[in-house]
């Protein structure tokens, strides 16, 4: 990524918008960016987007991308595909400081629970869903937290819409489980490392001779069905873990069960790159900004370009803040990563494209490509430079959050 002139681009040509959600919902537009970054390719120069009916409909040289008669016209000196939060707890919790009504991403009632719905939880309408949208981030990854051993779902969603089921891109993104010291309630079960792996491995086992002799009379158990789902690798297994110990006890659970793995937090993998990569796992890597004490006391600026250089897919997340706004952002925790030793390419490709891969939604999001979602973030200057704004968010074809300059 090339430093870009901060002259400020019209966002729009023939319109006044205000920031928040535009009332214009309209689906035709065109957006003209002086430096286009499709994530599917090489960056193009004055370059067009063209969005029909929600979906990206052609992208190029200005001079070969006609503009349609009727299109709402764009402009902007960044464009980049909407931002991919891989891990996040937006939308249940909230702006709002530890108040009640916004505190739904942790059930503290029982170690063991991936019924638990993240798209029950989920309200499209708090106003951190709109924070980040500001920011360029149209899908999140959202739902429980880490803090138990098995805490529930998650939802991919996209940051609009006035329903979940408006907003809705995959009703169950991953389950969640938690080997950290966190999932540990010393004095209870489980109170142990030991513990967990036991109780996990044991619900694992249960579930594994429950599918071998599956039958249609046996009552239905929403616990055992999301078990099952991870056995067939239907849906990952996000397994928050930060020392070299608990991440080695994820490996170890992958391999003898085979299920979908993705190492979350992950602040000591740099000890574990040869094992994690003969694994063949993703990780979902903790954000720079996250405290670095208890397990994440080891937790590096480097540790994304490690991950790289290695060769191990991953993305970068804004996880679970326990004090407003209970979310980082995004795009400050991959320009961290730039900064120390991730080139900005692989930086913009860690919360674009990698995490729709990490996530099995590539086919709809994660880079600006004919037949997919109409998603782009739109900047004044360089999306990694502090003193950048965000002037636009576009969710399939709408104008969701604008900013005048």
């Amino acid at each position: 990524m090339r430093n870009i002139p901060r002259t400020v681009g019209a966002l729009l040509a023939t319109l006044s918008l205000t920031f928040g959600v535009s009332s214009l919902g309209v689906a035709q537009v065109a957006v003209k960016a002086k430096m286009l970054y499709t994530m599917a390719g090489s960056p193009l120069q004055n370059a067009v987007v063209v969005i029909r009916d929600g979906k990206i409909a052609a992208v190029g040289e200005a001079g070969k991308v006609e503009i349609p008669a009727g299109f709402t016209v764009l402009e902007a000196e960044v464009v980049t595909p909407g931002l991919v939060d891989a891990r996040a707890t937006v939308g249940l919790t909230g702006i709002y400081n530890n108040e009640g009504h916004d505190q739904d991403q942790l059930e503290a009632s029982t170690p063991i629970q991936p019924e638990l719905r993240a798209l029950d939880a989920y309200n499209p309408q708090e106003k951190l869903v709109a924070y980040v949208r500001g920011f360029g981030v149209t899908t999140i990854n959202t739902g429980h937290a880490p803090g138990k051993l098995i805490p529930g779902q998650t939802v991919i969603v996209k940051t609009t819409g006035n329903t979940v089921e408006q907003a809705l891109v995959q009703e169950t993104g991953v389950v969640v489980a938690d080997l950290s010291t966190g999932g540990l309630e010393r004095g209870k079960s489980p109170g142990t490392r030991a513990k967990m792996m036991s109780l996990l491995r044991q619900q694992l086992i249960k579930t594994q001779e429950a599918l071998s002799k599956e039958s249609k009379d046996q009552p239905r158990d929403l616990k055992q069905e999301m078990f099952a789902r991870v056995l067939k690798k239907e849906l990952p297994l996000l397994i928050t873990v930060h020392l070299a110990q608990d991440i080695a006890n994820a490996l170890r659970l992958q391999k003898e069960f085979g299920f979908r793995l993705i190492l979350d937090g992950a602040a000591e993998a740099p000890l574990l790159l040869e094992e994690i990569k003969a694994a063949g796992v993703s990780v979902v890597l903790h954000p720079s900004m996250q405290r670095a004490y208890g397990d994440a006391r080891s937790l590096s600026f480097e540790t994304a370009a490690k991950l790289k250089q290695a060769g191990i897919p991953f993305a970068i997340q804004t996880g679970f803040e326990g004090y407003v706004p209970k979310v980082r952002v995004l795009l400050f925790e991959a320009a961290i990563a730039a900064a120390n030793g991730l080139s900005r390419e692989d930086a913009l490709s860690a919360i674009t494209r990698d995490p729709a891969r990490i996530l099995g939604i590539e086919k709809r999001v994660g880079s600006i490509e004919v037949g997919k979602d109409g998603d782009l973030a739109l900047f004044d200057g360089d999306p990694f430079e502090y003193t950048t704004h965000c002037i636009g968010t576009i969710i399939e074809g709408k104008i969701v959050s604008s900013q005048k300059n």
